[in-house]
């Protein structure tokens, strides 16, 4: 493995998990009102648009990190959706 990817893999690492705390107390207390609606929707594609542009790179850092981001900032916009309080 190059440095570089190794350097991705950590970053993509920690800010792919940085979101497993907010989905998880989100998840227990069903409270969203301090989450905004247009920030996590603009989130969500902008975490999409990074998948698709390391898929056209084919590089597996980027594809990795983005995807499960992208499974938790989906899970979070749900959630936003299923309990608005």
């Amino acid at each position: 493995m190059h440095t570089t990817d190794l350097l991705g893999y950590c970053a993509a690492t920690l800010t792919t998990i940085s979101f497993v705390p907010q989905v998880l107390h989100t998840w227990k207390t069903r409270r969203t009102a301090g989450i905004s609606l247009g920030m996590v929707a603009l989130f969500c594609l902008g975490v999409a648009l990074w998948l698709g542009y390391g898929i056209a790179l084919a590089a597996p850092p980027i594809i990795v990190a983005n995807a499960i981001t992208l499974s938790l900032s989906l899970m979070l916009l749900v959630m936003k959706l299923r309990f608005p309080g």
